[in-house]
């Protein structure tokens, strides 16, 4: 006879975060989309704009992420913010303190963002375990018709 056994032991009480290359992946495409939007829409030449819907790409990025894949998301966000988003359009620079607060502020967003969803998710997790196994539920065994 076959017996159908689960692959997984009970219920996981926190999800599985995404793997950092699709991340990676997420934060290279949905960047230069945004900016190529903000191009189009608003105009080359509105850094201010652009870091700050980068900076929540990146926060929103980071709900899904590891903490080790912020660096690398706030990295290509980055280099979507100083290639396109900066005239002249196409072209690396590196311009001392500007280009360290933004890679620092992408950081932080993404950062903040995985941090965030990591407290929900612990919350949500703890509520789910406490109330499984509260006073109003009863052991297998000890209820008034178990024998």
């Amino acid at each position: 006879m076959i017996e159908w056994v689960p692959l997984s032991h009970g219920v996981r009480p926190v999800p599985r975060p995404v793997g950092a290359p699709v991340v990676w992946a997420g934060a290279f495409s949905g960047a230069l989309v945004l900016v190529t939007l903000l191009n189009g829409t608003v105009g080359v030449g509105r850094p201010g704009l652009a870091l700050a819907v980068l900076s929540l790409l990146a926060a929103l990025l980071g709900i899904w992420a590891r903490f080790t894949a912020a660096p690398g998301t706030a990295l290509l966000c980055w280099l979507s913010l100083n290639g396109f988003a900066v005239p002249p359009a196409g072209t690396l620079t590196w311009t001392g303190r500007r280009d360290a607060l933004w890679l620092a502020c992408l950081l932080a967003a993404a950062l903040v963002g995985t941090a965030l969803a990591r407290l929900v998710h612990a919350r949500a997790a703890y509520r789910r375990l406490t109330t499984a196994s509260g006073p109003e539920t009863t052991e297998p065994g000890t209820g008034p018709l178990d024998l």
